[in-house]
Parts: C-alpha cells; structure tokens; sequence
C-alpha cells in the first residue's frame, strides 16, 4: 500500500534531476576539422570585437558623431559585442575539449542571455529604423524630437525589455525534471534541444515560450517595415538624384542588416523546424547570431563617410604617435 501511495505522488524534482550538466555535441568531425572550426571562429570572434569596438571608438572619441543615429549605432555594436561573446568562447572550448560538457546552471545561463540580447537586438532593429524614418520623412521635427534625452530613453527601453522578458519562463523551463540523456545536438542551449530532453512535457510553458518570441519578431518586424515603406516612398519623392542616393546610402545598410538578422531567425523560431535537418539548423544559428555581428561592423563603416572618416583619422593618429 505504502509502495502504491509512493507511485502517486506528484513527480519530485529532486528525485528525478539527475542530469548536472549537459553534452553539447556542436559540429561533428575529426580532429583536423575540429582544430579548423576553431581557428576559423576565433578569428571571427576577434574581428567582430574589433570591429564593433571601432565604432564604438570612433562614436566616442568624435564629437560630429555625437548624435542619435551615432549613440544608437555605438549601443548596437555594444549589444553585439556581447551577443557574439554570449555563444562564441563556450563554443571555442567546446571544441578542444574532450567532453564537450557545459554545467546545467551554464547551459540555462547561456540560453538566458542568448535569448535575452537577441530580443534587445530585435528592439534596437526597430528603434533604429524609427530613427532613420524621422531623419529622412520629417527633417525639420527630427532634432526637436530625437533629443539626447529622448534618446536615451529608448535605448534603456530597449535593454530593459530584452531582459526582463524571458526570466520567468526560463526560470520554468530549467524546473523541468530532465532525467537523461543529456546530449544536445547543437553548439548552444536553445529552447527545441532543451525541451526534448525532459522527461515531462511542459506545453504551456513552451506556448507561452514560443508566443511571446513570436509576437517580439512580429511587431517588430512589421514596425520595421512599415517604417521603410514609407520612408522609400519619401525617398523617391526627393527631385534630386544626389538627394536619393544620399538618402538610400543612409538606411540601405540598415535594411542589409534587418533582412540578413530577421530572414534566419524567422526561419528557426517562427516557421515550423521539425523538418530542417539539425545540421542546417545549426548554421541558421550561426547567421544570426555569429555572422551579422561580424557583418554589421563592415556594412556601417564601409557605407558611412562619416564613420570611414573618423576610423581613418584614428588609425592615422595611432600610426603617428607610435613613429614619433
């Protein structure tokens, strides 16, 4: 009878826990492709932090770019900087270990984070695009508008909401008894490996999951195109064609980034992915979340005169003090 009682009684966290860490399998190989992806993400991980660490340089160091375009830009590469580091070293020594192992408070860790400054990324996207529609549809109400104060609103907006969103479901999530096995197929601790890997299923913690990163690419996604609807209609109602081309050389890298970061994400989070063979589904992650922060650096300088001008006198001042 006592034995009978045992068995009905609530599922017991403690009991069932048994899985500490977990196996984080990433890209398969022998040990020269292994020594190869290393190698090949640890010089995209320094590019990145150098390039984002430029702008971030250049927006501080130079007075003229101490506008809201400019401080959004800087706080754009900041995220970045930090979005790439929230996958990229763990991966690296993923790589050269032989257990592949990440703790289970590291792996909920890292799902935090990585969820979290996507979401801030998502928000600065729109802001961003906000930014370049008032600029460019009401000139003469921008600066009355978008004042420092103004703007430092939006970006503290934008990193509150990133992170304040996914706590609580997370928090759910890592409560799940997960009792073995504890491989996951991936090169980071992402929602679909996680939620398979527990021995209850949990669909309304997963809904809930899965409709509020939904409705953050929606709303933010459509917001971002209704903004350049109506900014490329303004654009092509400018007479001049210098006006054009200076008005598209402004919002055109903007949009590169949108496409490249919103096309893949949408792809793992809102289209179904039980059919995308793991293999695709990591190197979708790794477009959005290793590549455009690699990308963004490049797209910004090398279309901004302004940016390209403060980065070559930067770089000329360095060169002069070090041959004096």
């Amino acid at each position: 009878m006592s034995f009978f009682f045992v068995d009905l009684r609530p599922m017991n966290r403690s009991a069932t826990h048994i899985v500490t860490e977990f196996i984080l399998l990433g890209f398969p190989g022998c040990w020269k492709i292994q020594i190869f992806l290393f190698s090949l993400f640890l010089v995209i991980y320094v590019l990145t932090l150098l390039g984002n660490g430029a702008i971030i340089y250049a927006v501080r160091c130079n007075p003229l770019l101490h506008t809201p375009m400019y401080f959004l830009l800087g706080n754009f590469a900041f995220l970045e900087i930090w979005y790439v580091s929230s996958t990229i070293p763990n991966m690296l020594v993923n790589i050269l270990s032989k257990t592949k192992a990440i703790s289970f408070s590291g792996c909920f860790l890292q799902f935090y984070f990585f969820f979290s400054l996507g979401t801030t990324e998502c928000l600065f996207l729109a802001v961003m695009a906000y930014d370049r529609y008032l600029a460019i549809c009401h000139p003469l109400q921008y600066p009355a508008i978008m004042t420092g104060r103004f703007c430092g609103k939006l970006v503290s907006f934008c990193w509150l909401m990133g992170f304040l969103g996914y706590p609580i479901p997370i928090f759910y999530i890592s409560q799940l008894p997960f009792c073995g096995p504890n491989i996951i197929d991936h090169f980071l601790c992402d929602m679909d490996p996680l939620m398979a890997l527990s021995c209850a299923p949990a669909p309304i913690t997963e809904c809930i999951f899965y409709t509020q990163s939904s409705l953050v690419l929606f709303f933010t996604s459509m917001y971002i195109l209704r903004s350049y609807i109506l900014l490329l209609t303004a654009v092509f109602q400018v007479p001049s064609a210098a006006g054009r081309r200076k008005a598209f050389s402004t919002c055109g890298s903007h949009l590169v980034v949108v496409s490249l970061f919103y096309g893949t994400v949408m792809v793992m989070y809102v289209s179904p992915t039980y059919g995308i063979p793991t293999l695709l589904q990591k190197i979708l992650t790794l477009v959005y979340s290793v590549m455009t922060p690699l990308f963004n650096p490049l797209i910004y300088t090398l279309r901004n005169k302004d940016m390209k001008l403060t980065l070559r006198n930067v770089l000329f001042g360095m060169r002069i003090r070090q041959n004096s």
